[in-house]
């Protein structure tokens, strides 16, 4: 998984994997999905990323298994 952000054009881009794209979905007119060709996600783009999320604020836990 990689995280990029763009601060020239305030984009956030966060690819989970390199299976190849064979759709992309607006899911608003920030946000695009993009899907493989069994419906998973490959990666999500979010624009005017500071008014979208709080990319300031990220953070990455991995909780252990109990």
């Amino acid at each position: 998984m990689q995280i990029k952000y763009f601060q020239d054009t305030d984009t956030l881009l966060i690819n989970f994997n390199d299976n190849e794209i064979a759709e992309t979905k607006d899911l608003n007119e920030n946000i695009l999905v993009e899907l493989d060709k069994s419906g998973n996600i490959v990666s999500m783009t979010l624009e005017h990323a500071k008014n979208v999320a709080n990319i300031f604020d990220l953070s990455f836990q991995q909780v252990a298994i109990a």
